[in-house]
């Protein structure tokens, strides 16, 4: 029998802090230590691809601070991609999805309880999430949020996939627990709708870079020195209010053919400055980044990385041995660029999105 996690808004880590200096891990959470050790049993009982053992790590020189990651049993042995040709494709249940795995890949499965019910009512909607190990991990911990599998929904975000993605980073005790999600056309291997979670435990730039407010009721800001996106921010009171938010935007995108990747962390509260140490450490809720960017079909061919969910936030896993050891933060920048929308369309989309969040 698949193991139950039920959890309440009571479950969720307020005071999170990242140290400053060197001092001790942040103690589990229970959302932590359950996917821990599901994870590790997976991985000590073979059902993975490929052992994931300590990653070879380095932090570029450089003001972005890229952490870079030797990962090259991942882009030897993952699952062919799914061959993506429309950001609205249809799910086909003919090729891969998560209806297939083996269900020992399944560590337990989600439910939120409000006020002593299963909760039903806050966005309209009653699914059951599953947690599975990605079997081609990116680092430690890294699993799948799938959405109601049996309903075979396609790899396009939903209000309550949003919400999960973020009430799964407040669950975390941990500031290196991660959340993304790519669309198709920016990298997503699969068309069934899915988010990744994993640990990092380097700081990563998009944790407190400064923003510029657009709606900032709303929660919602541009990034400033950052590859070009938009931030929403949250705290645990206000989720269901920003994850509408967040859709409103992801919605767009999609109805725009526009492809997009999120990456969803621990940060500090939003700011359009230097922050002091005090509020560069605080980790009391979540910073949303939402990057749209160049669409992306058929084979996935950088030789060094793909310009994915991670990517985009400063976390580089390397293919091989020669781009990891040599690749210059300019390099990565260069990389990255070539994905982004040009300056001139982002500079359109963000004033259509901030009227339209606006307006709402």
């Amino acid at each position: 029998m698949t193991l139950q996690f039920v959890y309440n808004g009571q479950d969720f880590v307020t005071e999170a802090q990242r140290s400053s200096g060197n001092g001790l891990a942040p103690e589990p959470s229970h959302f932590d230590q359950t996917i821990q050790a599901g994870w590790s049993d997976r991985m000590n009982r073979g059902l993975f691809r490929y052992h994931l053992d300590d990653l070879q790590t380095r932090i570029m020189p450089g003001p972005h601070g890229y952490v870079a990651q030797l990962n090259i049993q991942r882009g030897l042995q993952r699952r062919k991609p799914e061959e993506i040709l429309s950001i609205k494709q249809e799910f086909n249940a003919n090729q891969f999805n998560f209806n297939k795995i083996d269900p020992e890949e399944v560590i337990f499965e989600m439910t939120k309880v409000v006020e002593g019910r299963k909760e039903t009512g806050q966005l309209h909607e009653r699914w059951r999430v599953v947690v599975l190990v990605n079997v081609s991990p990116l680092e430690f911990g890294h699993c799948l949020f799938v959405q109601e599998p049996s309903c075979c929904l396609p790899q396009v975000l939903t209000s309550f996939s949003i919400q999960v993605g973020i009430e799964s980073v407040l669950l975390s005790s941990d500031p290196g627990f991660r959340v993304g999600f790519n669309s198709l056309g920016a990298f997503a291997s699969v068309n069934h709708l899915h988010l990744h979670g994993y640990y990092l435990h380097h700081e990563l730039q998009i944790e407190s870079v400064p923003v510029k407010p657009l709606v900032p009721e709303k929660g919602f800001y541009r990034l400033l020195d950052s590859p070009a996106g938009f931030l929403f921010y949250t705290e645990s009171e206000c989720v269901v209010k920003v994850a509408r938010a967040i859709y409103q935007v992801t919605d767009f995108l999609v109805e725009s053919n526009t492809a997009h990747n999120l990456f969803l962390t621990r940060g500090s509260p939003p700011s359009d400055q230097i922050q002091d140490e005090k509020d560069h450490c605080s980790r009391k809720g979540v910073r949303i980044a939402v990057w749209p960017r160049t669409s992306c079909f058929g084979a996935k061919d950088e030789s060094a990385f793909n310009v994915a969910l991670c990517e985009l936030a400063g976390h580089l896993p390397f293919k091989n041995k020669k781009d990891y050891e040599l690749s210059t933060e300019k390099d990565v920048k260069d990389v990255i660029e070539r994905y982004l929308l040009p300056e001139a369309e982002f500079h359109k989309l963000e004033q259509h999105l901030t009227r339209h969040l606006t307006d709402l």
